[in-house]
């Protein structure tokens, strides 16, 4: 099943965390990663190409349409095409009540996790299109894309919309032979929610002690789900979001 061999992948978002996480595991399976952040994953990238692995990096802000653009461009000048696409980026918001949210604080979360996942699809699909030949997307949003959470308005509206990109996009690409799927990661043990645990702490053992398997995710577990859906075993998958969070939004 993760025989990326000869296949080429971008992933967002991949200094840290699950970003990172799918970017190894890529790489490991034969695959040509490209490691884009907003802070440019230069060591990251490094540490597999020393380990013997086909890995670059590049600097992106998702949320402007310039970097993106060069990001999909750089990808195919480095490797030649584009296979696969992990669209992990994103950011958190403080805990606030809805009538206390600031417009610029609300804004920023949208440009980061909404639009960013927008203007990346755009442009992989359009290289994707270009080769006519199969590949496939996954976009990253998360258990707030399900369910909601008081105090949380900005990164739910946020992760909601994710879906609602995914299954119109999967729709429109289907017979072209690109599979755009979504994974719904549910609190998984990375440095963004160490920070939160550190500034909510009483918020976040509240919802640790709402998941059923009882303990945070590791982040290959959501990585690995994140392969599976590029694979050819998931073939007959499209428009779906797979949620990989311990049985939260279920009970």
């Amino acid at each position: 099943m993760n025989n990326f061999d000869n296949k080429v992948v971008i992933v967002t978002g991949a200094r840290t965390g699950i970003g990172l996480s799918a970017a190894t595991l890529f790489a490991k399976a034969g695959a040509s990663v490209v490691l884009a952040g907003r802070h440019e994953p230069k060591k990251e990238a490094q540490k597999l190409t020393e380990q013997g692995y086909s890995a670059v990096s590049f600097e992106c802000d998702v949320s402007q349409e310039s970097d993106v653009k060069a990001m999909v461009d750089f990808t195919v000048k480095e490797f030649g095409h584009l296979d696969y696409a992990y669209n992990n980026a994103g950011i958190q918001s403080p805990v606030t009540k809805t009538e206390d949210l600031s417009l610029n604080e609300y804004n920023k979360v949208l440009d980061i996790n909404l639009k960013g996942i927008f203007l990346s699809m755009k442009y992989e699909l359009k290289q994707m299109s270009k080769q006519h030949s199969k590949g496939a997307i996954v976009n990253c949003s998360s258990m707030g894309g399900l369910v909601g959470i008081a105090g949380r308005t900005a990164y739910h509206a946020s992760k909601h919309g994710v879906l609602g990109l995914t299954k119109s996009s999967a729709l429109e690409y289907a017979k072209d032979g690109i599979r755009i799927n979504a994974v719904c990661p549910g609190i998984i043990h990375t440095p963004m929610v160490d920070r939160m645990d550190e500034t909510e702490k009483t918020e976040m053992d509240d919802l640790i002690r709402e998941i059923p398997i009882g303990r945070l995710a590791h982040p290959e577990e959501v990585a690995q789900v994140v392969l599976f859906l590029c694979s050819d075993a998931a073939s007959y998958i499209i428009g779906q979001s797979i949620s990989v969070d311990g049985g939260y939004t279920i009970h």
